[in-house]
């Protein structure tokens, strides 16, 4: 009878073949499943810094970065952050109130990387979680500026593209803005972008000057997306059509 008390236990734990979790592991698991989740959030082709990614990773909500190694995801074998996570488990059968962890897990992000790659666990650093600055605004392209300096050239007239240039010149633009001019047809296109990330639309001001007419625009949000063409200069003297 002894023998059965004593083993009564452990047959609460056993169900079937296997074993029952216990709650301290079921919340290990739960932290292991939101950093797994932060590695889907960082997963991508897209080259990337490894202050770049850190900013990224401390921005995902229930995450903590500990540490960043590596220079960026396409140098050797990417980035690495440790991040510390929280989860919780509840039985009520065995426990007098909820379980709450506290676990760290290393997140690789690199173009080797796979999806949902199993995070690793690891020891938590010691120190408080990093911060980091908020990344450098892009330039002000400048819109109004552009379109009351522009050439104003009168029906029949010829546009003349060293003067176009100077006008580009005398704007005194921020170094970090591509600047681009094209003659064609009796015609100047003006280009104007700050370099994209190849993965959000990228910004750029687009215009042309011809006889009778000098327009500035901004392209279409869909038409700036990588590899759409929107910020080229043949889209300034030949736009696409708007989207529908």
């Amino acid at each position: 009878m002894r023998r059965l008390l004593l083993l009564a236990p452990l047959l609460l734990f056993t169900v079937g073949c296997g074993v029952v979790q216990s709650s301290e592991g079921e919340a290990t698991d739960a932290a292991r499943e939101v950093a797994r989740k932060a590695g889907e959030r960082l997963y991508g082709q897209r080259p990337r810094t490894a202050e770049e990614v850190g900013r990224s990773a401390s921005g995902i909500d229930g995450v903590e970065v500990l540490r960043v190694t590596g220079t960026s995801t396409h140098d050797g074998d990417g980035v690495e952050v440790i991040v510390r996570t929280s989860g919780s488990a509840y039985n009520e059968w065995f426990d007098p109130e909820e379980v709450v962890v506290q676990r760290c897990f290393a997140v690789r992000v690199s173009p080797k990387s796979e999806w949902r790659e199993e995070p690793r666990d690891v020891d938590c650093p010691h120190g408080p979680p990093l911060t980091f600055d908020p990344p450098p605004a892009p330039p002000r392209l400048p819109y109004e500026e552009l379109r009351a300096k522009l050439p104003q050239v009168p029906k029949g007239g010829r546009v003349d593209e060293a003067e176009v240039r100077r006008t580009l010149a005398a704007l005194d633009l921020d170094p970090a803005i591509h600047t681009e001019t094209k003659a064609d047809g009796g015609r100047v296109g003006v280009l104007l972008s700050v370099k994209g990330n190849h993965f959000d639309a990228q910004d750029c001001l687009l215009a042309r000057v011809s006889p009778g007419a000098t327009e500035v625009w901004v392209p279409p949000r869909i038409q700036r997306m990588p590899g759409e063409g929107g910020c080229t200069i043949g889209n300034a003297l030949d736009p696409q059509p708007s989207p529908h």
